[in-house]
C-alpha cells in the first residue's frame, strides 16, 4: 500500500500501542510540510524563497492532497504569491487531523476516544495494521544505516525527519547524533529535480522557524 508523507510521518509519531502522538508539535509540522512537498513534487505548488504559488489545481487522486488544495486555494484567492511559514502555521492543526483521518481510512489505524480525567474526550489512534509501518521503518533503515541509494520519495521523507528534528521517531533504538550526519547529507543531495531541491531547500528554513517559535512558546 503506497501512503502520502504526512501519513508515513503519522505512522512514525504514533505509539502503536496506545495511539499517543508523539513529539506532537514537531510531528505536526513535518506533516504540514509533507503535503506541501507532496504538492511541490505533483506539480501543484512551487515554492521559492519565503513564498509559495499554487500553479495547477488539479486532482491529484489523493483525497488528503486535494483537501489542501481546495484550502490553499480559498487561502491565495486574489493573490499569486503567500508565505511558506504563513501557510505551515495556517494547515498544521488541520493537516495533522487530516493524515489521521486518512490513516484510519485504509485502516492502518484505528480511532478511539478516551476521556481525560473522565470528562474530556481525547482521540488516539493505535496500530490497525502494522505491515506498512513496517516497511517504511525498514526502508529508512537501508537507506540512513546501511547506505543505500534513497528514492525520491524516501529521500524527501528523510529531509523532512531531518528538518523537524524527528530523529529519535523513525531511529528509536539511535542516538540523534549518530544520524543526523547522513540525513543532512540525504536532504542536500542530488537526489530530484533541481525545483524540488530548491523547494525542500527554502521549506527546510519555513519549517526551522517556525519550529523553533514552537519551541521557545513552549519553554517561556
Amino acid at each position: 500500500m503506497r501512503i502520502t508523507l504526512a501519513e508515513e510521518i503519522m505512522l512514525l509519531s504514533l505509539d502503536d500501542e496506545s495511539g499517543a502522538a508523539r513529539q506532537r508539535q514537531s510531528a505536526g509540522w513535518a506533516v504540514a510540510g509533507a503535503i506541501l512537498l507532496e504538492l511541490v513534487m505533483a506539480e501543484r505548488v512551487s515554492v521559492s524563497g519565503k513564498y509559495l504559488e499554487l500553479t495547477n489545481t488539479g486532482s491529484t487522486g489523493e483525497q488528503l492532497l486535494d483537501g489542501r488544495i481546495r484550502l490553499m486555494e480559498d487561502w491565495m484567492r486574489g493573490r499569486s504569491k503567500r508565505r511558506v511559514t504563513d501557510w505551515l502555521t495556517k494547515d498544521q492543526p488541520k493537516a495533522v487531523g487530516a493524515a489521521l483521518e486518512s490513516l484510519s481510512g485504509r485502516g492502518l489505524v484505528v480511532a478511539q476516544v478516551h476521556k481525560v480525567f473522565g470528562v474530556f474526550p481525547q482521540r488516539r489512534y493505535p496500530e490497525a495494521d502494522g505491515t506498512v509501518e513496517r516497511a517504511l521503518r525498514e526502508r529508512l533503515h537501508a537507506v540512513v544505516l546501511d547506505g543505500a541509494e534513497p528514492d525520491v520519495r524516501t529521500a524527501g521523507l528523510i529531509a523532512l525527519i531531518h528538518s523537524a528534528k524527528l530523529h529519535r521517531l523513525a531511529f528509536p533504538d539511535r542516538q540523534p547524533g549518530e544520524l543526523t550526519a547522513r540525513t543532512a547529507e540525504i536532504a542536500a543531495g542530488q537526489w530530484a529535480a533541481e525545483s524540488v531541491r530548491v523547494a525542500i531547500r527554502d521549506m527546510q528554513a519555513a519549517m526551522v522557524a517556525v519550529t523553533a517559535v514552537t519551541v521557545l512558546t513552549a519553554t517561556s
